[in-house]
């Protein structure tokens, strides 16, 4: 599996020491449906290029935008763009970024390029590779990604393996649990037994504090390392991880090692 490193570019010394295979978070939707861009280097050519939408305004002009992005992409040798799209409460996609979908998709297939989008905009174009998060808090991960194979086909798939690190107070009847920091999970994590969800591919441990019951549930390199042999398997053969959220599993990720 190809697997592609995502960096802004105050990390991207530490990105290219990881790895080639790099995905560039330095772009994102400004007011005007104007693209920005945080400084890269000159002379960098090759990767992806990840163009954000946080905290973006509608995107009133989807055609000059999608025209805009082409160039950069062209310009700088990327093989594709990563539309990095927040999603609407209770799943919903926004009209605006669908449309921008719809502009940009075909340009870059004309061009050879790839568009990724997250799986709630998969039905804006079938010109996209579908981004498949794989931090799962219930369910069967091998069964999300054959549902999945089924919807899409496995060649129009990538893995976004984002990296799980999550509290859930027991009980917890919306099933969202608090984000935690490495640091905090370490800390968490002390003196604890640790045992393997094999349907969620990730490992959890229980603590009590308050009087209450926690579940803690999170991913390591061999869980990642897990989930992308899955993916593979199917035939799905992309995936991404994130800097800095697996600055210190990058050795193991990329070469083996560690």
């Amino acid at each position: 599996m190809t697997l592609y490193l995502t960096a802004a570019p105050d990390r991207l010394a530490q990105a290219r020491a990881a790895t080639a295979q790099l995905a560039h978070a330095a772009y994102r939707i400004g007011p005007g449906s104007q693209l920005l861009a945080a400084p890269l280097p000159a002379a960098l050519r090759g990767g992806l290029m990840v163009v954000s939408d946080r905290q973006a305004p509608a995107v009133e002009q989807p055609e000059p935008l999608a025209r805009q992005l082409v160039r950069v992409c062209l310009r700088r040798g990327f093989s594709g763009i990563v539309l990095d799209l927040e999603e609407l409460p209770e799943g919903r996609w926004a009209e605006d970024r669908a449309a921008l979908i719809r502009q940009l998709a075909p340009l870059l297939t004309a061009y050879g390029r790839r568009l990724y989008v997250p799986e709630i905009y998969a039905a804006a174009s079938p010109e996209t590779v579908v981004l498949l998060c794989t931090a799962l808090s219930g369910g069967s991960l091998q069964g999300r990604l054959e549902e999945a194979c089924a919807a899409y086909g496995a060649q129009r798939l990538a893995l976004d393996l984002e990296r799980l690190m999550m509290d859930f107070p027991l009980p917890c009847p919306s099933g969202e649990g608090v984000r935690l920091s490495r640091e905090e999970l370490s800390i968490r994590m002390q003196g604890r037994s640790v045992f393997y969800a094999e349907d969620l591919c990730a490992r959890y441990f229980t603590y009590r504090r308050g009087g209450q019951t926690h579940f803690v549930l999170f991913d390591d390199a061999g869980t990642l390392k897990r989930k992308m042999e899955m993916g593979q398997v199917l035939g799905i053969r992309e995936g991404f991880v994130m800097l800095p959220e697996v600055e210190d599993l990058t050795g193991f990720l990329f070469t083996g090692e560690g």
